[in-house]
């Protein structure tokens, strides 16, 4: 006779308590298993990922050393570039104000253009059309770096020298606009390399944030349209709100890739006789072009050190950019 506590068995196996308390099935083991192997996945992939990058810091900091202790000028502030193993005197001061110029005039022109393009696609454009202009904003993430080099050298350089002149001419008392260190009829400046990199940076930014502009609740858009706002109030009050941390993420994101563009830069700019001004009508190398045509190079060890270090300082800013991009969106920063 089967007592209270007993428990009955039904054709499929699953077991049922008799005594009032809520049923388990055999499955539940297996589900728990699941979930534990599951969670440690996932704990193993983040601490791989904080491995790996830490691992590849390391890495850079170990090769870097060397030359760097046998740099004979100021690393961070020297704008000279000689990697003589005799003579090794290196600084990145000149890099990183190319960098630095090109990619900061990119994110100020992709970052109005792109939220201006991402808000007419979800809030004005039907949904039937909608969908195909995205995939064209996104196909130009698809061109290659060399062809938008080449098109920036042959095609957009010589179409700009009659607007750099003019800048120059009429607004050269601004330091951005003053007479850099490049001949303005080359068309080869900073100038020049940030146009390119507005629009290879422009689908990352449009991507991201349009899906963070149609993730708005439809709710608090009615509600505002309801208290009579116009659609451009629904849009500021409502909509961009909402989507904040979707365009610093995306801004960030596209700003990291501009400051490691290698090959489109490395056409467009050419090495400059004298020091940069801080003008846009610059020419040089930055920080990832400057590696990539000293690959010759890189069968020495200490020349080799030279341009690790000069990464490491790459890897270190990208991470600073992160940073800022964290604080700006208060820490609420997100793919």
């Amino acid at each position: 006779m089967a007592t209270e506590d007993s428990t009955d068995r039904d054709a499929d196996g699953a077991v049922a308590a008799t005594d009032g308390a809520p049923t388990r099935t055999t499955f539940a083991g297996g589900h728990d298993r699941m979930e534990k192997i599951f969670k440690w996945a996932a704990y193993a992939s983040g601490v791989l990922l904080v491995v790996v990058i830490a691992l590849i810091f390391l890495q850079l900091v170990v090769q870097a050393v060397p030359a760097l202790t046998k740099n004979n000028v100021n690393f961070l502030t020297s704008s000279e570039w000689q990697t003589t193993p005799s003579n090794m005197r290196f600084g990145i001061l000149e890099l990183l104000k190319i960098t630095v110029l090109s990619s900061v005039m990119a994110l100020i022109i992709a970052v109005p253009v792109a939220v201006g393009i991402a808000t007419f696609l979800v809030q004005y454009v039907p949904q039937r059309l909608s969908r195909p202009l995205s995939a064209v904003i996104d196909l130009l993430a698809a061109v290659p770096s060399i062809i938008y080099g080449l098109w920036g050298i042959f095609v957009l350089a010589p179409f700009l020298v009659p607007l750099q002149k003019w800048l120059n001419e009429n607004l050269g008392w601004f330091f951005l606009f003053k007479t850099g260190n490049v001949e303005l009829s080359l068309g080869s400046t900073v100038f020049t390399a940030g146009i390119v990199l507005a629009i290879m940076i422009l689908p990352i930014i449009t991507s991201i944030t349009r899906e963070s502009l149609r993730q708005t609740p439809v709710a608090h858009q009615e509600a505002a349209l309801a208290l009579g706002a116009t659609k451009w109030e629904v849009i500021r009050l409502t909509v961009f709100p909402y989507g904040r941390s979707g365009i610093v993420a995306g801004s960030m994101l596209a700003l990291g890739r501009a400051l490691g563009e290698t090959i489109a830069v490395l056409i467009i700019l050419f090495a400059a006789t004298k020091t940069s001004i801080w003008s846009l009508f610059d020419s040089g190398y930055t920080f990832a072009s400057k590696i990539a045509s000293a690959a010759a190079e890189f069968d020495n060890v200490d020349q080799r050190g030279a341009y690790i270090a000069a990464g490491l300082v790459l890897f270190v800013l990208t991470f600073v950019v992160n940073a800022v991009a964290r604080w700006i969106g208060g820490g609420r920063v997100n793919g």
